[in-house]
């Protein structure tokens, strides 16, 4: 399975961290936030990535280079203007013929990925949407699930859920038939898959998830993860 992992974003609600540094590439302890992106799913066989990237790219392509170090195959989709999620996506269409995973570069989470994929199969719909259980979901989209974890409604501000999306899919190559350039998943091709009739999975997980999108989340994240928590977690992503 291929992955697609979005690094684009100028990440403006983080300045000044971001003024001359991706956000992907903001470091916890002392390896960047997009390193533990890969990790993890290293450590459940995704080998294969593709990196879609504008903002001080090069930053993040000096540093992973074609990933061989990291035993990793890595390529880059360099945008020129923002694309939003699905529209990032829409550009590596020809690269994207089985199903693929798409995960966002500014996340820290140890999902189990391969109970995600093994859920996706069961379910056999085009697509998947990690979903995680927030007391007070107030920033983020939401979602509510019928009896067999489908999802019944998609909604950007929070009134009859405390599941959000956590930003992390498992899509079939078939969405691509409803994506149109510039578009975002969550406002845009989720709800027309709705509308169309498409049944979309829900797959609730339980593991750590963090949003690393301010600058009270990145410090906070730096003040609680100490170098020795980091390695450990390196060590059981298989570094």
């Amino acid at each position: 399975m291929k992955a697609v992992i979005l690094c684009g974003g100028e990440g403006t609600r983080l300045r000044p961290y971001t003024y001359n540094i991706p956000k992907p590439m903001l470091k916890l302890g002392n390896r960047p936030i997009l390193e533990f992106v890969l990790l993890n799913l290293k450590r459940h066989g995704v080998k294969d990535f593709i990196l879609t990237v504008g903002y001080l790219h090069d930053k993040i392509v000096d540093y992973f280079g074609d990933g061989s170090k990291w035993g990793l195959n890595i390529e880059y989709l360099v945008e020129d203007e923002k694309l939003n999620t699905a529209g990032s996506v829409l550009g590596a269409k020809d690269k994207l013929t089985d199903t693929f995973f798409v995960g966002m570069g500014d996340h820290i989470t140890a999902i189990d990925v391969s109970e995600m994929l093994a859920f996706h199969k069961q379910k056999g719909n085009i697509a998947t949407i990690a979903l995680k259980l927030q007391g007070t979901p107030v920033e983020y989209g939401i979602v509510s699930l019928d009896d067999d974890n489908c999802i019944s409604t998609f909604l950007e501000k929070p009134i009859l859920s405390n599941l959000i999306n956590a930003g992390i899919y498992i899509l079939e190559p078939e969405i691509f038939d409803f994506i149109s350039p510039k578009e975002d998943f969550a406002k845009d091709v989720f709800p027309r898959l709705l509308a169309n009739g498409k049944k979309i999975s829900g797959y609730k997980f339980t593991e750590y998830w963090a949003d690393i999108g301010r600058i009270h989340d990145y410090e906070t994240m730096n003040a609680i993860m100490s170098v020795v928590e980091l390695s450990l977690a390196l060590k059981e992503n298989g570094k």
